[in-house]
């Protein structure tokens, strides 16, 4: 599936966590999912700063606009970052795992725009606890998909792929919808 309505392609940006890299286990696994569905793919490394802030930055500076489908990704910092850049770029989805939200050093509750939300989260995670990503999605409305697993998910892998899928795939449906929130 592919956008059709602009010609322009869509694009995806991941956004990796602060001990990881960006093509670490779960970004390989779900690129390969989003060029299935026609997006290019981009996974800028951040490795260079442990500041949250500092890789939002870098994340807007490299201006990801598209005339297709605009979606972030990102993983604990990462979704942290991906959540804060939706504020300015406003992109069509927005999936955060593992979401490091509400914790010394990421206090702010992003402004977050997005046409399409989802967060996923581990029951057992030690890094983030499930309720700050219950608060998260409460307090924006995402579609929340709680797992038993761990911070990191590689255990979830399977069930986090049909998720991505599903998410894309109504990322991409959605331009012949009106949006069940406003962005």
């Amino acid at each position: 599936m592919q956008s059709v309505d602009s010609g322009e392609p869509d694009l995806l940006y991941f956004a990796h966590g602060m001990e990881s890299g960006p093509w670490g286990t779960k970004i390989s696994a779900l690129a390969g999912i989003a060029r299935e569905r026609g997006f290019r793919v981009c996974s800028p490394d951040y490795s260079h700063t442990r500041d949250p802030d500092a890789r939002v930055r870098q994340l807007l500076d490299e201006h990801p606009a598209t005339g297709g489908h605009l979606v972030l990704v990102g993983s604990s910092m990462g979704a942290y970052v991906s959540a804060v850049a939706s504020g300015s770029l406003r992109p069509d989805g927005l999936f955060l795992m593992a979401p490091a939200m509400y914790l010394p050093g990421y206090e702010a509750d992003p402004m977050v725009q997005a046409g399409r939300m989802a967060v996923v989260h581990g029951w057992r995670d030690a890094v983030v606890p499930v309720a700050n990503a219950i608060r998260f999605a409460q307090i924006h409305r995402a579609a929340l998909h709680v797992l038993d697993g761990g911070h990191g998910l590689t255990q979830c892998l399977p069930a986090i792929r049909r998720i991505f899928a599903n998410f894309l795939d109504e990322v991409l449906g959605a331009a012949e919808e009106q949006p069940d929130h406003p962005a």
